[in-house]
């Protein structure tokens, strides 16, 4: 068939093929028409569980249920301390839980957790690579391989024969053995060692030997002399000979992995300190709740002992100036403040839930939690300088900022690194080898008589040597990279200083909170004595029937919610005082919470002391560089001096009465003044009838969550104010100095004292834990500042340093009169300016601090 012909036949297949096409009628396709299909649509999307066995956390019991308002059981109170219901917190918190995340939808998937910082530590992925990965880079790596094979061929001619003829098959049999070990070094070099081994065998008559062995061992060195070369680049970026561009960018090398590390521990820090004040807020969320219900139960006895006059008045037809409506109107206050104490109740049992779940308890366990600490009462004044130096040098946020500033400054060195051609020096020297045999070969073949006599006898070598350059013409890529980290450093040093700024704010909020919720607390505590007073003149008043009812009563709910606002800014007032150590980075330092590691193998110590002995003994090089830059900050040196700023002028503070007591000086149900009420305290149930007996059975049973009575029986309870400083407590050092069981004063620690120098991490950690400091105690610290008058203030050390990592240190000095409440004490903290400056690099020794003074 002819060329002319074949082209023809084509064109006309090719045309058929396309009529065929166009003649095709479109079939219509239905939805589920495929019947075989049908089982894959009906179970393909049906919801499934996975196949996991797992036990229920052992804290969940499945037959005590939820406290309730409508529950008619007497409850164990179980009286509970701040410290302690931090301590519990931490304790069972490897899942760190918030106060916000609660409710329907919310999972605690990404809940920060004590796993956190190994999880980072032992990273793989491109982005969160830990310093394990990172270093693996570094590890020698072995490749071998052993491959046969067999190929037979029909030879056309007879030169492709290599001597058979045309028409014969020339059949080979090949193996191939490969074996490469090669090393990355710091300073961005490679080096690598090779063994190759080949077997040929054919039917080839051309050949001096049927088969053969062949091969050689190499060894090659690369040396990076531009792009990717130093060890600044390589701890960066990591090795460029195993970086992907594009892909990796210049964040796998070990100090990038280090900081992302303490980038995780500072989110970590973090996630504590939110928990701890979510604990602490809950806590004085409880305590009010508990005062709250004390008020609503004293204003509902109230309600019921003026309903029951207005009644015992309507039964006998009436006195001066009663008018059967007032009965009505104080049958109607009865209710709503029986209302009142029940919602009260509700609030107690709600936030005890949620304190329980923050502290990891059961939601039942057959008790009910009750606040033991009495709120600070004393007027804190703290010094606006200190305050800010502390938010500026301890606060979490901004050392995860800096420390990203950090990794961008690194990160754009190594990307101007890549703006240069990369030119690498390459070298390698080989021996050959060949023989008819591998091992043991004839001794009459020579030099070939076996391969690795012939390879061992080093007499047929090879070597090479010179440069190889890469380059992109323009170098747009790399560019274009550097352009982009020097954008994301300058939004970095913007996000520093705006939330430097920001901090400053939140410090100065936080002030102008702690100053207001002590003023309202005063305001309050006047009112409140007021509404007292007001009440106990009015109930004469209407006793001898010169008032109506009427005004009784609004007197009488003007008074509880004066209890309750007095005992809601007083709580408020703590709540500031928590919040403005959060704003000051303090949190955690003032309850005695610092982060420890788990410990690491013991091998590693070992490994870490013979390094450390080898920079002991090694010997000085003092004109060669060989350390890199550092990239741990040295911190601030901070020089406070002694004297102190003058005393600033007098406030005009209004001078209140001590609050009152009962008639026996106690509170309700015996207890000591101050102490919280618990809703057993008064007898009987919201919900059930009046009862002149339920105040007495109450006291003989000790006083369950549901066991008030409506009777007015008994003693009244004193009004709602926390103890003085002059109360009775444990004697022990206190939270600024109050009196009662206020939280302890911290002693500075050695370890927060001892300067280090940046610690060699021998290997990653298994996990973080929260280290709980004992709590100090000496005689200075433990004075009790009692009675009326009696002042504190806080005289910061001489000269003292201060970093990001340690903790500032304060003694306190002898008490000073200064102006407060009654019977409370105020505390400052005073300092004259400050003199900021940085630390040198280094220093030979650490200048000694001055004598302490108690």
């Amino acid at each position: 068939m002819t060329v002319h012909h074949l082209r023809w036949n084509t064109i006309g297949l090719a045309g058929l093929l396309w009529i065929a096409g166009c003649l095709q009628i479109a079939r219509p396709e239905r939805l589920w028409e495929n019947v075989d299909a049908q089982h894959y649509i009906e179970k393909s999307t049906q919801i499934a569980s996975a196949a996991v066995d797992s036990d229920v956390n052992e804290q969940i019991d499945f037959r005590s249920p939820p406290h309730t308002v409508l529950d008619r059981q007497r409850l164990e109170i179980r009286d509970i301390s701040l410290q302690e219901a931090i301590h519990t917190a931490l304790a069972n918190s490897e899942i760190v839980r918030t106060r916000s995340q609660f409710g329907p939808g919310v999972s605690l998937e990404r809940a920060a957790s004590v796993y956190d910082p190994a999880i980072q530590a032992t990273g793989v992925l491109f982005g969160g690579r830990g310093v394990e990965a990172a270093l693996s880079d570094f590890d020698a790596q072995l490749n071998t391989a052993m491959i046969w094979g067999r190929n037979e061929t029909g030879l056309n001619n007879f030169v492709q024969g290599q001597g058979l003829g045309a028409g014969s098959t020339f059949v080979s049999e090949t193996g191939n053995f490969t074996a490469q070990l090669s090393k990355n070094f710091a300073y961005g070099g490679q080096f690598a060692l090779q063994h190759n081994v080949n077997y040929l065998g054919t039917n080839s008559p051309s050949q001096l030997f049927p088969s053969s062995y062949s091969g050689f061992v190499q060894a090659q060195y690369r040396h990076p002399l531009l792009a990717g070369a130093g060890t600044e680049f390589t701890r960066i970026a990591g090795p460029i000979t195993n970086s992907f561009r594009g892909i990796s960018g210049v964040t796998q090398g070990v100090v990038i992995a280090r900081i992302n590390q303490d980038l995780s521990i500072a989110d970590f820090q973090i996630a504590v300190r939110q928990l701890v004040k979510d604990v602490e807020d809950l806590y004085w969320d409880l305590y009010l709740a508990y005062r709250n219900y004390d008020t609503a139960v004293t204003a509902r006895n109230s309600a019921l002992r003026s309903w029951r006059e207005a009644k015992a008045k309507l039964d006998v037809g009436g006195v001066q100036n009663f008018q059967p409506a007032d009965e009505a109107q104080a049958r109607d206050r009865y209710f709503e403040t029986r209302a009142q104490a029940e919602q009260a109740l509700g609030q107690i049992y709600t936030i005890e839930t949620q304190l329980r779940r923050l502290m990891g308890l059961p939601v039942n366990d057959g008790t009910i939690l009750r606040p033991s600490d009495e709120p600070i009462t004393a007027r804190l004044e703290p010094d606006w300088t200190s305050a800010l130096i502390d938010a500026l040098t301890k606060r979490a946020e901004l050392r995860k900022l800096k420390w990203n500033i950090k990794s961008l400054e690194l990160q754009l060195k190594a990307a101007e690194n890549l703006t240069r051609p990369r030119l690498d020096f390459v070298g390698s020297y080989r021996v050959n080898g060949f023989g008819d045999r591998l091992f043991n070969g004839n001794p009459a073949n020579g030099d070939f008589a076996d391969f690795y006599g012939s390879l061992t006898a080093n007499n047929r070598t090879g070597w090479s040597l010179g440069f190889q350059m890469t380059m992109a013409v323009g170098f747009r890529a790399a560019l274009a990279q550097v352009r982009n980290i020097e954008l994301r450093l300058a939004k970095a040093r913007a996000q520093l200083s705006a939330q430097e700024l920001d901090i400053a704010h939140e410090v100065a909020d936080a002030f102008q909170q702690l100053a207001l919720n002590y003023a309202t607390a005063k305001s309050n505590l006047n009112r409140l004595q007021a509404a007292r007073r007001g009440v106990e003149l009015f109930e004469a008043e209407v006793r001898a029937g010169t008032k109506t009812l009427d005004i009784l009563l609004r007197q009488q709910a003007s008074l509880a919610a004066a209890e309750s606002a007095y005992s809601a800014s007083i709580v408020a007032y703590n709540k500031a005082i928590a919040e403005l150590h959060l704003r000051t980075g303090t949190l955690l330092e003032f309850n005695n919470i610092y982060l420890e590691e788990s410990d690491w193998d013991p091998e590693a110590y070992r490994d870490a002391l013979r390094r450390a002995w080898e920079r002991t003994h090694g010997i000085p090089a003092p004109w060669l560089h060989t350390r890199p830059e550092e990239f741990v900050g040295a911190g601030y040196d901070i020089v406070l001096p002694l004297e102190d700023q003058p005393e600033p002028p007098g406030t005009d503070d209004v001078s209140t009465p001590p609050a009152p007591v009962t008639e026996a000086g106690r509170g309700p149900r015996g207890k000591a003044p101050g102490s919280p009420v618990t809703p057993g305290d008064v007898g009987g149930s919201p919900n059930g009838p009046a009862s002149s007996g339920g105040a007495e059975a109450g006291a003989k049973n000790g006083g369950g969550a549901a066991a008030d009575s409506d009777s007015a029986a008994g003693g009244r309870t004193r009004p709602i104010i926390p103890a003085p400083s002059g109360d009775a407590g444990d004697g022990g050092p206190t939270r600024h100095g109050a009196g009662g069981t206020g939280r302890p004063v911290k002693r500075p620690s050695e370890a927060a004292q001892r300067r280090s120098d940046t610690p060699e991490r021998p290997a990653a950690a298994d996990s973080a834990r929260i280290k709980r400091a004992p709590i100090p105690t000496n005689e200075a610290s433990a004075r009790e500042l009692e009675g009326g008058g009696a002042t504190g203030r806080w005289r910061p050390r001489a000269e003292r340093r201060v970093r990001p990592v340690e903790h500032r240190d304060l003694t306190l000095s002898e008490p000073e009169e200064t102006t407060g409440m009654e019977g409370e004490t105020t505390l400052r903290r005073r300092t004259a300016d400050p003199v900021l400056r940085p630390l040198p690099r280094a220093k030979p020794e650490r200048a000694p601090l001055p004598e302490r003074r108690w």
